[in-house]
């Protein structure tokens, strides 16, 4: 029993002495990595806010741009102090940055839809063909731009309906943009009847464009004879307006000036044929007798 006591307290006593040697040897590299982590995780979070604030107060940086940069800013310096950590520990960060980029090549090959997106993405956010709160049009998918991610985009229809676009469907489209330019045309036809004078009706419609403050001066108003319909002449009304007054005017001239024809005497006729026979059979004739 003392033998074995003896023996046991002797690898008890060897392996407190092999741990008290490591831990020596072990220790002030943890807390050295605990202490980089430390630094390198406020490092990174003075980071983020400083840009946020900075880019927050440049008026012609997008927000959406601002998130975007903050963010990669700050996953850049966690990346590289978590490299830097684990170096400090004693692990072979060469072969785990190798393992890293075997690993993101796979995914980027079972991922290849995903990288198109942010491809898209990085692309919109740096041309910026829209903004947040622009009303755009590609064919597809139409509404007011909320957020641009890197993946996707968030538009609201104007019928109150919620729109999640993968980047890739907006980058490969032709893009109208209603809302980019400052201006935009109100382009308005009226019909009036052959027997009308077609002089006094565009002096009606000039008169009517003058008289809204909405209406732009320079490019001038414009009335002119558009078309020789089938059942009537095509007046057009041409005027430009700021593009937030657009549709309010747009309705507001449509409706004032079919009064303002009538009211002067012009008719608006709606579409009607005239049905002439020629040369009917006696049969027929009788009968219409």
């Amino acid at each position: 029993m003392d033998t074995t006591a003896a023996h046991l307290g002797g690898e008890v006593g060897t392996f407190l002495a092999g741990l008290a040697a490591w831990a020596a040897a072990a220790v002030p590299h943890v807390i050295g990595a605990l202490l980089l982590l430390i630094v390198g995780w406020w490092i990174a979070g003075r980071v983020y806010r400083g840009l946020s604030h900075l880019l927050g107060r440049q008026r012609h940086i997008d927000p959406t741009l601002c998130g975007v940069i903050t963010s990669l800013a700050r996953y850049s310096i966690l990346i590289v102090v978590l490299v830097a950590v684990l170096g400090q520990l004693g692990v072979q960060t060469t072969s785990i940055l190798a393992a890293l980029g075997a690993v993101g090549l796979a995914i980027g090959l079972a991922l290849q839809g995903t990288l198109s997106n942010i491809a898209a993405g990085m692309m919109l956010l740096w041309l910026r063909p829209f903004r947040v709160g622009d009303y755009i049009d590609n064919g597809a998918v139409a509404g007011t731009v909320k957020s641009v991610g890197l993946f996707a985009s968030e538009l609201h229809s104007w019928d109150g309906i919620y729109q999640f676009v993968p980047n890739s469907e907006l980058w490969n489209k032709r893009i109208v943009n209603y809302s980019r330019l400052s201006t935009r045309l109100v382009d308005l036809a009226f019909g009036v009847s052959y027997e009308d004078d077609l002089a006094k009706g565009q002096e009606v419609l000039r008169e009517l464009a003058g008289s809204d403050d909405r209406v732009a001066s320079d490019p001038a108003p414009q009335t002119f004879v558009d078309e020789l319909g089938n059942s009537a002449v095509v007046l057009r009304l041409r005027v430009w307006a700021a593009n937030s007054d657009y549709w309010t005017l747009r309705r507001a001239l449509t409706e004032r000036g079919k009064t303002a024809l009538e009211a002067a005497g012009l008719s608006i006729p709606f579409p009607q044929r005239d049905l002439h026979i020629k040369d009917a059979p006696a049969s027929l004739a009788g009968k219409a007798a």
